[in-house]
């Protein structure tokens, strides 16, 4: 049976939480399990309206879904939140400009189906290393990718917070999708850049690596977060995935 534990935190540094989480292990219409964190922005109370109304909008639209193919359940729950916070913002001027991050997953038996938009993530963890599964949408992430500076610059630059895509933004979205298969073992992080930016990824494994109950392992990640600054709200998911579904 699925395991999960989940913990969203204000941080050392914001007026506001943000950022929204969501998780189900248990079926949400054709999926079997959902998990999401969506990271929002905007002005006063427009961020936080934004990732809560785009996560509410997903999971009632992938609850009346008929399809079957996961990336279509997933992609056209995107589609609509994209729709509906852009109507929002129209009829609310208020929430002019608003917007959210997300990363979406489900766990199908062995095979982890993931959507993305933003430059919140999703990584594996395996038994010896940490996999980041998810690309940023990113300004800074596009100038790794085209080699225009290196990994290590990438993590302190200025322009580090602009990101290219996000639900709210423009009138059409585009999400990117991944499918991996599970080996026995292997944990799911999903998470704000509230984490990522202050703990690097080395010290997120040893974290999750190290033995303690899945509550205190998500606990100590945010902690650690916060001790490093907590500059930004901190949003974790992990998902401990049943290594008998594997076997």
């Amino acid at each position: 049976m699925i395991k999960s534990y989940a913990i969203t935190d204000i941080g050392r540094k914001r007026q506001l939480n943000q950022d929204f989480i969501y998780l189900s292990e248990t079926p949400i219409g054709n999926l079997p399990n959902v998990f999401i964190v969506a990271d929002g922005m905007g002005g006063h109370n427009a961020g936080d309206y934004a990732s809560r109304y785009a996560v509410e909008t997903v999971v009632e639209e992938i609850g009346a879904s008929f399809e079957k193919n996961p990336v279509k359940i997933m992609g056209r729950a995107i589609d609509k939140a994209n729709a509906m916070i852009r109507q929002k913002a129209r009829e609310d001027v208020s929430l002019n400009g608003m917007g959210t991050t997300m990363v979406i997953a489900t766990c199908m038996g062995r095979y982890l189906e993931v959507a993305n938009v933003g430059d919140s993530r999703l990584y594996v963890v395996h038994e010896n290393r940490i996999e980041q599964v998810t690309q940023d949408h990113s300004l800074v992430e596009e100038m790794v990718r085209m080699g225009g500076i290196d990994r290590a610059s990438a993590r302190n630059h200025p322009d580090k917070n602009i990101i290219t895509r996000a639900i709210g933004a423009r009138d059409y979205i585009e999400a990117d999708f991944f499918n991996l298969e599970l080996q026995t073992g292997d944990m799911i992080l999903l998470c704000s850049d509230g984490l990522t930016n202050m703990i690097e990824d080395d010290v997120i494994y040893r974290i999750l690596t190290n033995g303690r109950s899945l509550k205190n392992r998500v606990e100590e990640l945010v902690e650690t977060a916060n001790q490093n600054g907590g500059k930004d709200n901190i949003s974790v998911i992990v998902i401990e995935p049943s290594a008998g579904e594997y076997d």
